[in-house]
């Protein structure tokens, strides 16, 4: 009925600095992150490779992937906000960078001044060309088209409105068209038709664009799945965000199966060990019972960590053996089932042994897939979801002195 254990349990990892072992951390393996670029790139090539590090690099920390990155062969940087790009520009990197969705209130004159490029999707046109003026330096934009996402992009009927008006800016010399852009709904699902309906209505808003004299530097469709497999999206640039923390985007197949490696591992020590009798109820609602007497551990993770509260049954590892997740998920903490361990009569107790949310499935321990499933949702959201009340803690900070050729 129960999982065997296996005996005396690893008792922590790695510990952080000054010895210290964290209660709960988020371990972001940065060679991870370069194995994944690199791989990437490799597929993508001669494309060259754009990190998406929007939402704090989907929760692993925007600051030390990007540098992460670009070292390893990454030419560009994405993110939504404009506030996000300033960040980085503060933290001191330097290299291209783009930021696609704004809203009236955002900081065009700041981008400008900064050298951040703009996605433009029609209504901000004339706030950019004005925050140059101010600036008096040109702004540098990427003209967004909705090929059929239906979320921002110019329409394809406004597309010859909108290219005229930019290109009667950039004769004022206020603006340089430097991209054109659009994304894709289902590439992850790579049997769908749409994803060819959308190639060719990119195709033909790139053919108007060259008969209006417009000259890109950069023409850009693809994201993660569809750089890994269709590679007649991958045009001059691909937009990688899923696929740099080493998650895969397609139901069905593993991390591995796509050559990727997962970066975070999230982890925590067990607050709690007791045995109780049969028929304890656990957590609000007391939805579970044990059905015989057992050991309660108690893992301190909650909602306000990022663990979905809808995800009952998720797996935690400890001491080398998986157990799902009972009750209800709390705002601090949930609880695990770990059977008839008899601490009370001399058994041994898990209470300080590290318990892993998820990590890089290796030696089948838990994966952000395994907790998307009990959640009923996707890998991005498990790994962007995990909050800031969980420390990062980052390995591996320094490449590997072969550059980690053949990893």
């Amino acid at each position: 009925m129960y999982p065997a254990a296996t005996g005396d349990f690893q008792p922590l990892a790695e510990a952080g600095p000054g010895g210290h072992v964290e209660e709960r951390s988020a371990i972001i393996d940065l060679e991870a992150i370069r194995h994944n670029v690199r791989r990437l790139a490799a597929v993508a090539s001669p494309a060259k490779i754009m990190a998406v590090v929007k939402a704090d690099a989907y929760g692993h920390g925007a600051v030390p992937v990007a540098r992460a990155a670009l070292s390893a062969g990454a030419s560009w940087l994405g993110v939504a906000h404009i506030s996000e790009a300033l960040a980085l520009r503060a933290a001191g990197i330097e290299a291209p960078l783009l930021a696609w969705l704004h809203t009236p209130e955002s900081n065009f004159a700041a981008a400008v001044a900064a050298g951040i490029d703009i996605g433009c999707s029609g209504w901000e046109l004339g706030r950019i060309a004005a925050a140059a003026r101010e600036q008096e330096r040109p702004a540098r934009i990427h003209l967004k088209v909705d090929t059929g996402l239906g979320r921002n992009g110019v329409t394809l009927e406004s597309w010859d409105t909108l290219l005229g008006e930019a290109m009667e800016y950039q004769d004022q010399g206020l603006l340089r068209v430097v991209g054109i852009f659009s994304h894709l709904a289902v590439a992850d699902e790579p049997d769908r038709p749409e994803t060819d309906q959308q190639l060719d209505a990119f195709r033909e808003v790139l053919a108007i664009a060259q008969d209006a004299g417009v000259d890109p530097e950069v023409r850009h469709l693809a994201n993660t799945p569809a750089t890994l497999s269709r590679p007649d999206t991958h045009f001059d640039l691909v937009r990688v965000g899923l696929g740099i923390y080493g998650l895969s985007p397609f139901e069905g197949q593993s991390s591995a199966e796509v050559g990727l490696r997962p970066a975070m591992t999230v982890r925590a020590v067990i607050a709690h060990c007791k045995d109780v009798p049969a028929g304890q109820g656990v957590s609000y609602g007391l939805n579970y019972r044990t059905t015989g007497p057992s050991t309660l551990g108690l893992v301190p993770l909650g909602y306000a960590d990022g663990v979905p509260r809808v995800a009952t049954g998720g797996p935690i590892r400890v001491d080398r053996v998986n157990y799902p997740v009972v009750g209800r998920i709390a705002m601090d903490q949930m609880v695990i089932d770990l059977g008839p361990r008899q601490v009370s009569a001399g058994g041994p107790s898990l209470l300080g042994a590290e318990a892993v949310m998820f990590g890089d499935g290796t030696d089948g321990g838990p994966t952000a897939e395994d907790w998307a499933r009990a959640a009923g949702t996707n890998n991005y959201e498990i790994v962007t979801r995990i909050s800031p009340r969980v420390p990062r803690r980052y390995v591996n900070e320094e490449p590997a002195s072969d550059g980690g050729a053949g990893q």
